[in-house]
């Protein structure tokens, strides 16, 4: 348990399972294992209590440049959240391998890479750099569902 370990030495705090929006539904796991992957479905920054993280809206406008790079962070750990429940143990990840970041953008906001490294700095201070290390794509959208700023699917090695 030396990944939880360090969550817990870092006052960090996994949130509960995503509480979706009245009406939604999302015909899909939030985390697909094949194999030695697990595939992980794009989410967003939750609460401790699985509610979509405050503010919402597009980085560049509603939010700060900062303001996204702490929402990609809390999409990080709700990503850590859905993987500890199918996995069971965080340690289970042998390699994080891809990442692809997609952030809700204003117009002419072009500081992608810097908001999705609050979600690759978040990989890199639990797993270390040879781990924690991944392929990455951090791309603006005009709109994410829910208003949310940031989301974020993954690809990790297990065992």
């Amino acid at each position: 348990m030396h990944i939880e370990k360090r969550l817990d030495e870092l006052g960090l705090v996994l949130p509960e399972p995503m509480r979706l929006p009245p009406g939604a539904e999302l015909p899909f796991p939030w985390v697909r294992i094949h194999g030695d992957r697990a595939y992980v479905s794009g989410h967003g920054p939750l609460a401790a209590d699985g509610s979509l993280a405050e503010p919402l809206g597009k980085v560049g406008d509603r939010l700060t440049r900062e303001q996204g790079y702490q929402a990609a962070r809390l999409t990080g750990l709700a990503i850590l959240a859905s993987l500890k429940r199918e996995l069971g143990d965080l340690d289970r990840i042998t390699g994080w391998l891809r990442v692809y970041g997609m952030v809700n953008t204003a117009p002419g906001f072009t500081e992608t890479p810097g908001v999705i490294n609050g979600f690759s700095d978040l990989i890199l201070q639990l797993w270390g750099p040879e781990q924690g290390r991944h392929a990455r794509s951090a791309v603006g959208l005009a709109e994410l569902p829910y208003s949310i700023p940031v989301e974020i699917e993954a690809e990790v090695a297990i065992t």
